[in-house]
């Protein structure tokens, strides 16, 4: 299973399912993330922890622990 975390600068990855809870979870989906959503990581912050992804054209930024609910192909 490869979660957004690990995806790479640059890499242009396809959201497979949305596994966080509650008001996270409604969060994310509000913000674009949602199945079969296209999603380009642009920069990684200090420690990997925070990244910033551009997601139907908005750039957004998500911790390490929030990133990694998001499972993509």
């Amino acid at each position: 299973m490869k979660v957004l975390t690990n995806a790479n600068i640059g890499e242009i990855v396809k959201v497979k399912k949305n596994d966080a809870q509650n008001l996270l979870k409604e969060r994310l989906l509000a913000l674009g993330v949602t199945n079969g959503a296209n999603i380009e990581v642009l920069r990684k912050g200090p420690k990997n922890n925070l990244t910033v992804f551009r997601i139907r054209g908005a750039m957004i930024a998500l911790r390490k622990e929030e990133s990694s609910l998001i499972e993509i192909m």
